[in-house]
């Protein structure tokens, strides 16, 4: 594949790195936002900017004919624009909040477990997230997503950072140094307490899923997500 880097910060470099390993080439890289004859040689983008820019390349790419993956987080009220914008295209687009294989496996058991716990209404879920100090939004991505997995099998009616109500889930979002991703959900009882958590050693895992959802999305249309990607039902 010939590849579009959009967004060339640590991500961007980790993926170009697996990239080239794996045989595919990088046609352009960028850390500003991409223009039309930069990305017109690419057979697909792949897309870690900042929330400010990633929009614009998203639409760029869609109004171009050029699939594209998004990682970036943080822009997501624009979300249902670019997927109306992908349908009128007839373009193809994968965006997710964590392109970690191990994470959308986490994202699945999150779900089941919140099934599971719904009837006993004795425990109170929590999350935690922690995340190294260069992370701009807070909670991640990956928890508001783990949290609309909760919200989507339980009672629960949102969640906050601060001071949520009885129907909202408490996120905790913590940044400390050099920390890849670590995301706890806790199930708390007066008896005992369950629970679940998912820890990023590298940045690998996400570069690994991301250059995997480029590599199937290729010669797709549509609007997908990484349970497609990864065929989990």
């Amino acid at each position: 594949m010939k590849i579009a880097l959009l967004g060339y910060g640590k991500m961007g470099k980790t993926i170009e790195k697996l990239a080239l390993q794996k045989g595919h080439s990088i046609v352009f890289k960028t850390s500003t936002k991409a223009s039309k004859d930069k990305i017109s040689k690419a057979d697909i983008a792949i897309e870690f900017s900042t929330p400010e820019a990633s929009v614009s390349n998203i639409s760029l790419c869609l109004n171009n004919n050029i699939p594209i993956v998004s990682g970036t987080t943080g822009w997501l009220t624009k979300y249902n624009e670019m997927v109306k914008l992908c349908e009128n295209r007839n373009g193809s687009f994968i965006y997710a909040s964590n392109f970690s294989i191990g994470v959308n496996l986490f994202f699945s058991i999150n779900e089941y477990v919140s099934k599971l716990i719904k009837p006993w209404k004795d425990y109170q879920v929590s999350m935690e997230e922690i995340h190294h100090t260069q992370k701009l939004d807070a909670p991640s991505g990956t928890a508001i997503t783990l949290a609309e997995g909760i919200i989507n099998n339980s009672e629960k009616k949102g969640w906050k950072l601060e001071n949520p109500s009885q129907d909202e889930i408490k996120i905790i979002a913590k940044r400390i140094d050099d920390v890849k991703g670590t995301h706890i959900i806790n199930y708390d009882s007066e008896i005992d307490t369950i629970s679940i958590k998912h820890e990023a050693h590298s940045r690998e895992g996400f570069a690994l899923g991301a250059l995997l959802a480029a590599e199937w999305l290729v010669n797709k249309k549509g609007v997908y997500t990484m349970k497609d990607v990864l065929q989990i039902k």
